[in-house]
């Protein structure tokens, strides 16, 4: 079966790419959840797109990606924003010495389908243009990414789970403002026809997203300097 090289690259890469930060968004679930469901509905937004992608080709193509975008940018924002009070709660419990664990169990999936599933349709709008090309050599590179994509998440899997939960929630949270924000931009992008945003523009909305967040989680806690403040009175009186 002779396939285009060509072809094969454009497919591996563009679903390496897209994969890659559902892979990012599940290991980040996996961590805080302790579960491996995240990925699961990570996987069933994906097919949920890819498997008509495949079956009905361009037909894909006539979903209105706005609408995709903006529900999609609204759902992540609002579980972003819950993990960033989640994380200040994680906090809290620490430096209380609880060890009580906030965990965000409520809206994981629906965040990991979604995420998932916008993703995939990133991808298809490229894939559905490679398979009247050549068919076949789009299906084995589509095969070759998510392998790819599957074996390296499998191998940073055990590496997340040593971060502590606050800092994971940090991250979490910050990643899904990211792609809030991000699809955010694209919308207006698409609606003003100003073309599409670079990919790199993720790395910066992260970084500010996580100091953000990590800034309001870790603020001082009103309740725990009162109670450090009885404490030292009541020693102080203790000694006299």
């Amino acid at each position: 079966m002779a396939i285009n090289p060509a072809i094969f690259f454009a497919a591996f890469g563009i679903t390496a790419l897209e994969l890659s930060e559902v892979a990012a968004v599940g290991l980040a679930l996996y961590a805080d959840s302790k579960s491996y469901k995240p990925f699961g509905f990570a996987a069933l937004g994906c097919l949920a797109v890819l498997a008509p992608t495949v079956l009905v080709g361009s037909a894909i193509g006539l979903l209105p990606r706005v609408y995709v975008l903006l529900m999609g940018g609204v759902l992540l924002a609002y579980f972003g924003q819950r993990l960033a009070k989640s994380a200040r709660r994680s906090v809290y419990f620490h430096r209380k010495g609880s060890q009580k664990e906030d965990k965000f169990e409520k809206g994981v999936f629906a965040t990991a389908f979604s995420v998932g599933a916008i993703e995939a349709f990133e991808m298809a709008i490229v894939l559905v243009g490679l398979l009247p090309q050549d068919f076949n050599a789009t299906v084995v590179g589509l095969g070759a990414g998510i392998a790819a994509v599957v074996v390296a998440t499998y191998i940073l899997r055990t590496q997340v789970r040593k971060i502590k939960q606050a800092i994971m929630k940090v991250a979490v949270g910050a990643i899904l403002l990211t792609f809030a924000t991000f699809w955010f931009g694209e919308l207006v992008w698409d609606i003003f026809s100003l073309g599409s945003l670079n990919d790199l523009l993720l790395v910066p909305i992260f970084v500010v997203w996580f100091f953000i967040i990590y800034a309001i989680a870790n603020r001082p806690f009103r309740e725990l300097a009162l109670q450090s403040a009885k404490g030292g009175a009541s020693e102080e009186s203790t000694r006299s």
